[in-house]
């Protein structure tokens, strides 16, 4: 049996990729849910909803934290400023590795390192400090190699498919063209 990793996934697009990936090198790979940064709400439960359907079709066990913490997401990113993102990672990932120690999983990923929109020398250097902060080995991957094909099996799966990362302020800049 290979390593127990927990994977935070942002959403089920994101996850196709990352999970065959993952499982191909033998890791026994459970989800977990953590994304108080979407908005607005209804968006949350249409990508939880996704999820919870792609994980019963893919077999993967799947935890899920719907506390929606949406005042301490906001609050943190508008102290970051332009670097909103590092505070979004942050948060996520510590519950990650939190929930990971519960669990008593031998690592942690995320699906953010599937998207090539996304800051990969900054999630890495978070996942690595948060690794020795909990004692959780982080582990790395660049995903996005595989972006098209994870595209191309949402749509063949007719997933939903989001249009901005889930936050508020995402989805300004993506649809007044910011």
């Amino acid at each position: 049996m290979g390593l127990k990793i927990l994977l935070h996934i942002c959403c089920a697009p994101c996850s196709i990729y990352t999970l065959g990936e993952l499982r191909k090198e033998g890791a026994e790979v459970a989800g977990y849910f953590y994304n108080p940064n979407i908005h607005p709400y209804t968006e949350f439960l249409k990508r939880l909803e996704t999820l919870e359907n792609y994980a019963k079709i893919s077999l993967l066990p799947l935890a899920v934290d719907i506390s929606y913490d949406l005042e301490t997401f906001l609050k943190g990113a508008l102290e970051y400023g332009k670097d909103r993102c590092l505070f979004c990672y942050k948060m996520r990932l510590e519950k990650t590795f939190q929930k990971a120690v519960e669990l008593k999983t031998d690592a942690v990923s995320t699906t953010l390192l599937y998207s090539k929109y996304q800051r990969h020398d900054d999630i890495k250097a978070i996942g690595e400090e948060l690794s020795k902060q909990h004692n959780v080995p982080f582990l790395y991957r660049d995903f996005r190699v595989g972006w098209k094909e994870g595209v191309e099996e949402s749509k063949r799966l007719n997933m939903y498919r989001q249009k901005y990362c889930g936050c508020i302020f995402s989805e300004k800049e993506r649809f007044k063209g910011e």
